[in-house]
């Protein structure tokens, strides 16, 4: 009989959840840290509109690295916190000295393609375990960062 950890899922199938979760982490703390530094540094025609639309974007993405670092912990996981270890895990690379507006949403939309597909991948991963939170969480995540994609697509033209 299998091992089940505190919140009554199988134990081996949720350290498995984890360690995706703990790369996906990196990916948003990535992510997080690239909206962040386009909001600090964007330039241009575009700069208002641009300059509040990102830190729109880095305070979402803040808040699902919470949100996933306590879903980590739930799991009985430990949530990475070293960004030599984001840096090193992140499918997602770090954007530097990009000012110009159409550079920065290229970007952020490339991030959230990554984003989305990992998640998704996570959905079917916590499916197969009984996992509703998480799959829950990725569920939520992946509806919102859909139309997210949209609009910064659409603002591209």
């Amino acid at each position: 009989m299998s091992q089940v950890n505190a919140i009554g899922l199988n134990s081996a199938k949720s350290e498995d959840i984890v360690k995706s979760l703990n790369t996906l982490l990196s990916c948003y703390q990535i992510q997080y840290m690239n909206a962040r530094g386009f909001h600090w540094n964007i330039k241009g025609r575009n700069f208002f509109e641009l300059h509040l639309k990102f830190e729109e974007i880095y305070n979402l993405l803040l808040e699902k690295v919470d949100e996933i670092a306590e879903r980590i912990l739930t799991l009985g996981g430990a949530p990475v916190h070293a960004f030599s270890e984001y840096l090193e895990a992140s499918k997602i690379n770090e954007a530097k000295n990009i000012t110009e507006g159409t550079s920065a949403v290229e970007n952020l939309l490339a991030g959230y393609s990554t984003l989305i597909q990992m998640q998704r991948e996570i959905l079917t991963e916590a499916g197969d375990a009984d996992d509703e939170g998480t799959a829950s969480l990725m569920s939520d995540y992946i509806k919102e960062q859909e139309k997210l994609v949209w609009m910064l697509k659409a603002y591209l033209g």
